[in-house]
């Protein structure tokens, strides 16, 4: 597969496409996992992530955000982490953009879409929520600063 030029990278980057399309600045995969802190682990020990913030209830490790470089994973305990799954569940793209989270979810219902979670505020920003027709779950935030 032929690399794209660097001169390619960013051309007409001034420009707006009208109607405005989505724009992401980052993607965050979240992960339902059978034993978050074994999971953990394997992330630091085996590859080398490091653990950016933790989350527990009542003492216990619940998610935690891991970085390696700038690519961020977010580890959550599954709930039900023996039960069978259909495709796509447990899997979340967690997708930053510095455009109107209320305004791209209207659009997306505009299209056709069905939000799984409307626009609310979380993690210090605003996101909302999609199913994709796998059942892979996609949630689009804003943050200042993102």
């Amino acid at each position: 597969m032929p690399m794209i030029p660097d001169s390619a990278v960013g051309a007409g980057a001034g420009k707006r496409r009208q109607p405005e399309t989505l724009r992401l600045r980052a993607v965050m995969p979240v992960l339902a996992v059978t034993d978050v802190e074994r999971s953990v682990a394997w992330y630091r020990d085996i590859l080398g992530f490091t653990v950016d913030e933790e989350a527990r209830r009542d003492g216990r490790l619940i998610a935690a955000q891991l970085k390696a470089g700038k690519v961020r994973f977010l580890l959550e305990q599954d709930p039900r982490p023996d039960r069978p799954r259909a495709r796509g569940e447990g899997v979340r793209l967690y997708c930053a953009t510095r455009q109107d989270i209320d305004r791209l979810a209207a659009m997306v219902q505009e299209r056709g879409g069905a939000l799984a979670e409307a626009p609310g505020n979380a993690h210090d920003g605003r996101d909302f929520t999609i199913v994709d027709p796998d059942g892979f779950t996609i949630s689009i935030y804003w943050r200042p600063n993102s």
